[in-house]
């Protein structure tokens, strides 16, 4: 049966609570070390690596002992990620926390922005959108959440003009097909 949007939600937020302390931790090696983004390159590598569908096969074995697991996803990293990177993986296997790789690279890339002043910001539009218009949303972003803004664009033809933007926890819908489904749910009410 599929989940419910409040499920999901739920779902997030538990992973989010599980993830944020390994999150927290390795900003904090990060911050201590001057090493941002190697650690950003470190985290998307070890989620990439937990995310691919064979990789969570063999780790989803029960026959699988968790040192194993740390073992075989050490191996998948390769050896230049470090011995830090190295404890890591084998502390979250010890926990049975690697599934949670995902979401604690997505936290500290969070921790990671706030510290360096920075958000990312996710547009996507009907069309394809020219430079001006990626300054002017830029702009506007930083105006309204007082930090500099990292867009990443893309486009999807669904939206049927318009945008959504997302940023952190700000949400902007501008697209025509929310504003057909508002109009829709006014005549029916």
């Amino acid at each position: 049966m599929p989940e419910t949007k409040a499920q999901e939600v739920e779902n997030l937020e538990g992973d989010a609570a599980l993830a944020r302390p390994y999150a927290r931790a390795v900003f904090e090696l990060a911050k201590s070390q001057g090493q941002f983004q190697d650690w950003s390159d470190k985290l998307a590598l070890m989620a990439a690596v937990v995310s691919n569908p064979s990789m969570q096969a063999v780790l989803d074995n029960p026959r699988l002992t968790r040192a194993d697991a740390g073992e075989l996803v050490i191996r998948a990293c390769g050896e230049d990620i470090g011995d830090n990177a190295v404890n890591l993986l084998r502390i979250l296997a010890e926990n049975s926390r690697l599934s949670q790789l995902p979401m604690i690279a997505a936290l500290y890339a969070e921790l990671r922005d706030e510290a360096e002043g920075t958000i990312e910001a996710e547009v996507i539009s009907a069309l394809p959108l020219s430079e001006e218009q990626k300054t002017a949303i830029a702009s506007a972003l930083k105006t309204r959440l007082g930090r500099d803004v990292q867009l990443n664009c893309s486009v999807n033809e669904d939206l049927v003009g318009g945008a959504v933007i997302r940023a952190g926890d700000l949400v902007i819908d501008g697209s025509a097909l929310e504003h057909l489904r508002q109009l829709s749910s006014a005549l029916v009410h």
